[in-house]
């Protein structure tokens, strides 16, 4: 009983400084109003179209999204570009496909139903383009990191200098939101690195929020639909209960009271 006791408390003493520790090492992550969030939150169309133009000028080059198609930025609930703009969007890209007739492969103009094309061959090739570390892929980013879209919004923003004393190896930059402030990826965006065609101002802060915005969509495409069926699911239980509510009322009525 008293080696249980001895490790129990051992335990116990553990978990609480490795716990003290976390607390200590979190930090907040910027806040900013999204418009899809709440029970009848929705994507801003501006934001995807322009978190879109960030994510193919900046980042599509280190960066893949294997799990969209270009045909999803015509779809409903999405950026909702026209098809014919989808299409010229896929046909600006190169495709590689094959083999012909003679058994070779060829490239050609996207397509709709083509996957959003890959910046490298393989994982080898991505690591060696980026001294060994592996840029991940976009598509569900968001939900594969904690904090979600306010992490990857605090990421982009976390740049700065490094502390005194803190001493970063070649190729590693400080980014106080990124676990261990330590990353690979050098800071992206400056203000007017791209420029909009709805002539909103593109600072460091808007190009942020709007790629994360198209990140949070590519992760989440049915989001709307999952909210316009959530409050139709609330507003029938509420049917529900009150008609319940009055059956039951009704059915006791009958019955008389004992004294």
């Amino acid at each position: 009983m008293k080696n249980f006791l001895g490790i129990f408390t051992l335990t116990a003493l553990l978990l609480g400084f490795q716990l003290n520790s976390y607390a200590a090492e979190k930090v907040e992550y910027l806040k900013t109003d999204w418009s899809f969030k709440g029970l009848f939150g929705k994507f801003d169309r501006a934001a995807l179209q322009r978190g879109y133009q960030v994510y193919t000028e900046v980042c599509s080059s280190c960066h893949s999204m294997k799990y969209l198609s270009y045909r999803n930025l015509a779809e409903k609930g999405g950026p909702e570009f026209s098809e014919a703009q989808a299409k010229a969007i896929a046909a600006s890209f190169e495709v590689k496909d094959g083999p012909n007739a003679d058994g070779d492969m060829f490239t050609r103009p996207g397509k709709l139903s083509d996957k959003f094309v890959m910046p490298y061959e393989n994982v080898k090739a991505a690591q060696a383009a980026n001294g060994g570390a592996y840029p991940p892929d976009m598509s569900v980013l968001v939900k594969a990191r904690g904090g979600g879209v306010d992490y990857i919004y605090s990421l982009l923003q976390g740049y700065e200098d490094p502390p005194a004393g803190v001493k970063l190896d070649e190729g590693v930059y400080y980014n106080k939101y990124m676990y261990g402030n330590k990353i690979k990826m050098s800071n992206q965006l400056s203000d007017g690195l791209v420029e909009y065609g709805d002539g909103t101002n593109a600072t460091v802060e808007q190009m942020s929020k709007d790629v994360t915005t198209f990140l949070m969509w590519a992760a989440e495409p049915h989001l709307e639909s999952r909210h316009r069926m959530g409050f139709k699911a609330i507003v029938y239980l509420i049917i529900l209960t009150i008609l319940v509510y009055f059956s039951m009322k009704r059915i006791w009525s009958r019955i008389e009271t004992k004294v």
